[in-house]
């Protein structure tokens, strides 16, 4: 089985200059926990953010500021300061026993899937891998 078996392909991204503000709404409405971030240039694949690193984020911004000032502090929060920039890319052809190693290696939560253009064409996450054995399980 390869990457393409079992990535989403329908990945909710978020451009690396939206602000901390529009990445938790975006979390929250579209029931995502991980956004691959785009340049607004040309589209291309320049980071990941997690629902973990916004939490983080919103915590110490709680804490500091307090829950009044949160919104307007979100909103001030650049996602490409946030960003993790480097971390494991995956084409769609890509074996899953390869990928299954990255996520038990590294306690990874997704993996963004590219093309040879370095756009996301998709998302692998370790549900997928978990609703994967689910699979196998039941056969």
């Amino acid at each position: 089985m390869k990457v393409r078996d079992i990535m989403a392909k329908n990945v909710v991204c978020i451009s690396h200059k939206a602000s901390l503000k529009d990445a938790h709404e975006l979390m929250q409405t579209r029931g995502v926990r991980h956004l691959p971030v785009i340049s607004e240039l040309d589209g291309t694949l320049v980071g990941i953010l997690t629902h973990k690193k916004i939490i983080g984020c919103v915590i110490s911004m709680i804490n500091k500021y307090g829950t009044d000032a949160l919104a307007r502090k979100e909103r001030g929060q650049l996602i490409e300061d946030l960003m993790v920039s480097d971390f494991q890319k995956l084409t769609e052809d890509e074996p899953l026993e390869v990928v299954v190693e990255y996520f038990i290696d590294n306690k990874l939560g997704c993996l963004p899937v590219i093309d040879n253009q370095n756009k996301v064409i998709g998302i692998v996450t370790s549900s997928d891998f978990v609703k994967l054995c689910a699979q196998l399980l039941s056969k």
